[in-house]
C-alpha cells in the first residue's frame, strides 16, 4: 500500500546520483576538488619519481616514471603542462569522501612508513602495524602509493 511519504518525496532530501548521471557530473564540478592541481604541481617537483602521477590515480605510468626518471626527464617536463587535465580527470574519477585525498597523500608521502595516513583514514589497526614494522617493511607503503585513491574512494 502506498503511503504519503512514498508518493511525496522529501523536498529537503539530498539527491542521489550515479557516476553516469549528467547531474552528478555537474554537482561534482561545483564541489571542492578532490585532487587540486596546486598539490599536483608540488608533487610534480619530485615528479621524476612519479609522485604526481600516483597522486592523480595513474599508478602504471607512475611506476614507469619512477623507474625511468620521468622518461629521462623529458616526460616529466611535458607533464608540467598536463597537470590541469590530470587534475580534472581525477576529479571526475574519484568522488569526494570523508577522508580528504590531499591530506591523505601528503601524510602518505612524508610519513607513510609510520602509518600516519592510515590513522588519518581511520584504519587504526593497520596504522599500528605500519608504525611497528616501518610500513610493513616498505611493501605496504608501496601498495598504498599505488592504491590510496581507491582506498579512499571505497571508504
Amino acid at each position: 500500500m502506498a503511503t504519503y511519504s512514498s508518493m511525496h518525496p522529501d523536498p529537503y532530501a539530498q539527491p542521489r546520483y550515479s557516476h553516469d548521471d549528467p547531474n552528478y557530473v555537474d554537482t561534482m564540478r561545483n564541489m571542492e576538488p578532490t585532487h587540486p592541481a596546486l598539490l599536483g604541481y608540488l608533487f610534480w617537483v619530485i615528479g621524476f619519481t612519479g609522485a604526481h602521477r600516483f597522486y592523480f590515480g595513474k599508478p602504471l605510468t607512475g611506476a614507469l616514471w619512477f623507474f625511468t626518471g620521468g622518461i629521462f626527464l623529458v616526460g616529466w617536463i611535458i607533464d608540467f603542462f598536463f597537470i590541469p587535465a590530470m587534475s580534472e580527470e581525477a576529479q571526475r574519477r574519484y568522488r569526494p569522501a570523508a577522508t580528504d585525498y590531499s591530506v591523505a597523500w601528503v601524510l602518505l608521502v612524508f610519513l607513510g612508513l609510520f602509518g600516519v595516513h592510515r590513522f588519518y583514514m581511520g584504519k587504526i589497526v593497520t596504522g599500528v602495524i605500519y608504525l611497528l614494522t616501518g610500513g610493513l617493511f616498505g611493501i605496504g607503503y608501496v601498495y598504498d602509493i599505488c592504491t590510496l585513491n581507491e582506498q579512499i574512494d571505497e571508504g
